[in-house]
């Protein structure tokens, strides 16, 4: 009997190579690239992992700009920038703000979770790998020495508010959420997130665990309660938010990255290409630190024909 995993990626090669080919057509007169707007938290797997392959594999060359989500959608939003592909680090954020002006479906490719990457040489990270918890070490840290995202650019920095909102509960730290974005220092440019604590000048950083092992760093992921990893905790995750300036509330939810080709898109065959190799490379995003579950890949929306046999 073919397993369910089977048939998927019998499925997903089968579109791929379908794909490919119709680019590898238009490719004969010259070298053509595909514009990507990404989640700064996918730089290194894109740059990498991602970018390579796909460039030996169709011919099509990946030109990557990184951000976070919420600064992505409103470029695209605003007209400041003009991709072909958008890759979000929170699914819902792209559909509430991309539906349906933008776009008008979206692959969901790959899942990570979150935690604290940190440098083990610091007296807070030699304090954590002898197992004091990371809540009380924070609290006792000097003011700056924990970095988390700027929660009104990126995901990941209103998922570190609420983690810390959900932590409090969870281990009964009144105030926590408070005290803890009093100590913290927030880093706009989600690529960078690391680079002090590599260097040596900070001690953690809340990050996702792809980022810590793109950079080699020690990571803790933080318990399924508050690492917004586990889809079954959505509810309780959908118990803490945030809402950036101007903007209204966003709940907590799984960490779940997610795709689509602007209807604009100056080069919508490399485009929808692109998200197919996404969808039939589980090895890469895995390689590179995420997690790709068996209900991934799945498309959502209202996609084009050439991705219609794609799960959904």
């Amino acid at each position: 009997m073919t397993s369910r995993g089977t048939t998927r990626r019998s499925l997903l090669a089968a579109t791929g190579a379908t794909l490919v080919g119709s680019v590898a057509g238009c490719l004969a007169g010259g070298r053509e690239s595909v514009a990507v707007l990404s989640a700064g938290s996918l730089a290194t797997a894109f740059e990498k992992h991602v970018g390579p392959a796909f460039a030996d594999e169709t011919g099509v060359d990946l030109r990557g700009e990184y951000y976070g989500t919420n600064a992505i959608v409103r470029m695209v939003v605003e007209g400041t920038k003009a991709p072909d592909v958008v890759v979000s680090a929170d699914a819902t954020l792209l559909r509430d703000r991309l539906y349906d002006e933008f776009a008008t479906w979206d692959l969901e490719f790959a899942a990570n979770s979150v935690g604290i990457a940190y440098d083990p040489d610091t007296s807070f990270g030699a304090a954590l790998d002898a197992g004091e918890p990371w809540y009380d070490l924070l609290l006792a840290s000097d003011p700056g020495d924990v970095v988390v995202g700027d929660p009104d650019l990126d995901p990941l920095g209103y998922r570190a508010v609420q983690a810390f909102d959900l932590a409090e509960r969870v281990h009964d730290r009144p105030g926590f959420r408070e005290a803890a974005l009093e100590r913290v220092v927030e880093e706009p440019d989600e690529p960078q997130m690391l680079a002090g604590v590599e260097s040596g000048s900070r001690a953690a950083a809340i990050v996702y665990r792809n980022m810590a092992v793109d950079h080699g760093v020690a990571f803790q992921t933080f318990p399924d309660a508050y690492n917004f990893a586990d889809p079954a905790r959505a509810d309780w995750y959908a118990t803490a938010s945030y809402a950036p300036e101007g903007e209204d509330p966003i709940e907590g939810r799984p960490v779940v990255y997610n795709t689509t080709v602007l209807g604009s898109a100056d080069a919508p065959d490399a485009a929808r290409t692109l998200v197919s190799f996404l969808a039939e490379r589980p090895d890469l995003l895995e390689g590179a630190g995420l997690t790709v579950s068996d209900d991934l890949p799945r498309l959502h929306g209202d996609a084009p024909a050439a991705l219609s046999d794609l799960p959904t």
